[in-house]
């Protein structure tokens, strides 16, 4: 499964940025805790140069805690400030304030020292589709400021949000990149749901799920579905359509039902607290 996707209203996000980069103090990129490297798009490297930078894993509840604690540590070792969160939890999102903080206190000392006083931080929110940024301003903001989704693409437009007195948020439309040359990639980013599921092959994802947990974590799909996964993957598939009641007229599988149901329950985390790359 190959993936070229870059609609029209990613290239006009990626030139927005790049007009109002100059304008922030800090960059806050979202990934997502259970893909966090293939969840973050290398152009931000790119139009963030010389930016303060945290970097937050967020749906942290739904990833593998040492994974996570991993995934941090190797941030933070390139020069990153990390935090790890559940943006749906308003106490979660606004533990990023002191981090904030942390991270401009040299800008704010220089302001003061030229007599700029009271001016609010300014920071730019980015991050790949569907990986919670809308969520994550709503929830620290403590208001409905930006629109939310459970699909990709549902901020198209840049908007400024005042979070607070201190703190004034650039929110800008999810963005991938032209093309990710390994497929691996474009797996990890299918099942977090950061490409529209009407352009994947879901029986092609579920098993390559499946080849996943069977190496990573053998245990889950037995203990979801009662089913033991082999080298067979696609034979570990249909049996989980029969023990989930998947079944075509007749009685035969239904592989592509069985496949949305096991997508589901991994985004959903009734797989397990999963994390599909490691460090």
């Amino acid at each position: 499964m190959d993936y070229q996707w870059y609609p029209g209203h990613m290239t006009k996000a990626r030139r927005m940025m790049q007009e109002n980069i100059a304008l922030i103090d800090l960059l806050i990129e979202l990934t997502d805790a259970r893909a966090p490297q293939s969840g973050r798009n290398p152009d931000i490297d790119t139009l963030a140069k010389g930016k303060s930078r945290i970097v937050v894993l967020n749906k942290a509840d739904l990833a593998d805690s040492a994974q996570t604690k991993n995934w941090r540590a190797h941030f933070e070792k390139q020069g990153f400030l990390t935090a790890q969160i559940d943006s749906r939890s308003g106490s979660e999102a606004r533990k990023l304030k002191p981090l904030i903080d942390q991270a401009v206190a040299e800008k704010m000392e220089r302001n003061r020292r030229r007599g700029i006083v009271n001016r609010p931080v300014r920071a730019m929110i980015a991050g790949i589709p569907n990986v919670g940024k809308s969520t994550f301003i709503n929830s620290f903001a403590g208001r409905a400021a930006a629109k939310t989704g459970d699909r990709p693409g549902v901020t198209r437009g840049k908007q400024w949000i005042r979070l607070n007195k201190n703190v004034e948020l650039l929110d800008t439309p999810g963005i991938l990149w032209p093309k990710f040359d390994d497929r691996e990639v474009g797996m990890r980013l299918a099942l977090i749901g950061s490409i529209r599921d009407e352009i994947t092959d879901t029986a092609e994802l579920a098993v390559w799920l499946i080849r996943f947990l069977h190496t990573e974590y053998p245990d889950a799909v037995k203990e979801r579905y009662d089913v033991e996964t082999t080298d067979d993957m696609a034979l570990t598939l249909r049996q989980i359509a029969v023990r989930r009641g998947c079944l075509k007229a007749g009685g035969a599988a239904d592989l592509e039902k069985a496949a949305k149901v096991m997508i589901d329950d991994f985004r959903s985390g009734r797989l397990g607290k999963l994390t599909l790359e490691k460090v």
